[in-house]
Formats: C-alpha cells, structure tokens, sequence
C-alpha cells in the first residue's frame, strides 16, 4: 500500500490541496515499467458534483485478455469542494479504502482522469500512482490541460503538448467514431508510449478502455444497490 513518507492529511483547504501537489509532483517518475502486466486494475468514482457522498469501485482485470478477476467497492463520504484540477482530493481517499480490501494488488492501475495532463501536471492518476507506489495511467474523457491536434481516425494518436513548457503529457487517443478522444497521460512510473499501448489494447469496441469501463459499470451497479460491499 501507500508508502509512508508520501501520506498527507486530506483535511485541507484548496490552498494547501494546491501545495500538496506541488510537493508530490516531485515524486513522480515517468519511467519505463518493470516487469510484464498479469493484472490490470480500472477505478473509477460517483458522485454528484455538490454533494458528499461517493461511490468508488477498483475492478481487477487479467491482462492481456480483460477477463474481470476481482473488485472491490466502498460507500464514503467527503468533505472537499469540487474544484475543478484538485478532484483527488474528493475521490482519492475512497479509492485507498477500495484499495485495502482487495486480494491482491495489480501491475498498472488505469484512472478515470488524468496523470501529468494536468496544470502542476499531477492529475489524479498521478496522485495514486504516488501514494500507492505503483505504474498508473490516466484515462481522461475530457481535457483539462494541454493542447493537441484532434485525431480523426480510430486507433490514431496526437501529441498532448504543454501550451507553456512545450513538454509532451499524453496522447489523444481516437478509440471509436463519432466520439471525442481520450486523452491518455502516465500517471507514474510508467511512459508516454507505454501508456498510450496499454491503453490501445485495452479497448474493445467502445470508447473506454475495458478497465475503465468495467470500473464504471461497476461502480454505477453499486450506486443503485444491485451490489453490495
């Protein structure tokens, strides 16, 4: 689980939120993976946007045939404002308590937002991949940083760019017709490229790659009480 010398209160004002990422940041390493992917693990969060409770959910997929092999679920409560750039702050502690209950932990986690696409380039998957020490990628639906050429064929990818330091943050990825695309960006410990390549073979006919999506359909299965914890 989370490495001590990275755990931080999550009792904070957005100012300190802001700080917190900055110190963190510091911690990522976009390197290139270790050893081969057995198990990929999809989260993703519910919640609406003014109110306090949040559903999290982690599906645990075989890897690289995306059978489903494990999950976990928690009910939470949360307490931070929705501020668009310091969502972790409402989502992330939930995640942890998903994290705790499973079985076994996965090779490479893909999160419902982003990783270092992100304006202190430290997104959400980026903040998990610190805390629990381990290859993350960030799987946005829409983008919050960044500017990029819009792909226009499925399967094709465009160069994230940061507008200011020119530094690349992802990839566009167009993964079906008549649909924007996902922006793609390593969370930690894991590259560009190797991100982008999970995530290509990840997907399965619909927008999302299957572990996001089965994170989804979980979670949203869980919200309206057809599983349980």
């Amino acid at each position: 689980m989370a490495a001590d010398k990275h755990n931080h209160t999550w009792d904070v004002t957005p100012t300190e939120a802001v700080q917190i990422q900055r110190d963190l940041q510091e911690q990522v390493r976009l390197q290139p993976l270790t050893k081969p992917i057995r198990i990929i693990a999809g989260v993703d969060v519910s919640l609406n946007m003014f109110e306090k409770d949040i559903y999290a959910g982690v599906v645990l997929l075989s890897y690289p045939d995306m059978m489903v092999v494990g999950h976990s679920v928690v009910k939470s409560r949360t307490d931070f404002p929705y501020i668009p750039g310091l969502l972790s702050f409402r989502e992330i502690p939930a995640l942890l308590e998903c994290f705790e209950k499973l079985s076994e932990m996965p090779d490479v986690v893909m999160v419902d937002g982003q990783g270092i696409a992100h304006p202190r380039h430290f997104g959400i998957a980026s903040h998990l991949g610190v805390l629990l020490d381990m290859p993350t990628i960030g799987c946005g639906k829409s983008r919050l940083y960044g500017a990029y050429v819009e792909p226009e064929v499925v399967g094709q990818a465009e160069d994230i760019i940061d507008p200011k330091t020119k530094e690349l943050l992802g990839k566009a990825l167009k993964s079906k017709n008549r649909s924007k695309p996902l922006l793609i960006s390593p969370g930690n410990k894991i590259t560009v490229d190797e991100a982008l390549s999970v995530a290509q073979h990840c997907l399965q006919g619909y927008r999302l790659p299957e572990p996001t999506r089965q994170a989804h359909l979980l979670v949203n299965a869980f919200r309206r009480g057809e599983i349980t914890e």
